[in-house]
């Protein structure tokens, strides 16, 4: 059985935390980045059903690692940052998946003003002391993959083979220290 940390809420910090994606590029390599913004909070209740997760990424804080390609990525081709500043996420059910310390993580991804279920597959890592006495921390990782066209984002660039400079399928990242 599957067991979680004490009741209350635990704030992610984002210092040590990351919120990271995974795209192919070109078929051949795969490209990884991440957001530097992002805020959360992990609600535990008494049981894994009364608890929740809600998230809040800023669009801009997108790296890659590569200026140029950031700056795409932002653009209406990709994230249209100018309309949409921030993707979010609002858990709607938190539930045991049957393999030890994971759980279905189910909610409302919002990207491009689309907003989709989706559900992550959720690891809770543990808890132990903070570093500032009375606190608590706790970790956890999880991750998705999602078709970026579910969330308009439709860039279609392509080789004259035929393959994508872009898959559309994308695997979302989560490591999270969230504090109590």
């Amino acid at each position: 059985m599957s067991q979680l940390p004490a009741p209350g809420t635990y704030n992610v910090d984002p210092m040590h935390s990351q919120v990271g994606f995974v795209a192919r590029h070109l078929v051949a390599s795969k490209v990884r980045g991440n957001f530097t913004e992002f805020e959360g909070a992990v609600v535990i209740g008494d049981t894994p059903e009364t608890s929740s997760v809600t998230a809040t990424v800023q669009a801009a804080s997108i790296t890659t690692n590569n200026e140029q390609r950031d700056g795409h990525l932002k653009s209406p081709d990709f994230l249209d940052l100018e309309n949409h500043p921030t993707l979010t996420f609002v858990s709607t059910s938190v539930t045991p998946s049957g393999k030890e310390d994971h759980f279905d993580l189910t909610g409302d991804l919002t990207i491009r003003g689309v907003t989709k279920q989706v559900t992550f597959d959720l690891e809770y890592l543990g808890t132990g002391p903070h570093m500032m006495e009375g606190m608590t921390v706790a970790g956890f990782e999880a991750s998705v993959e999602i078709d970026r066209r579910d969330f308009n984002v439709n860039f279609d660039g392509a080789l004259e083979n035929g393959s994508l400079v872009v898959s559309n399928k994308i695997t979302l990242t989560l490591e999270i220290e969230a504090a109590k």
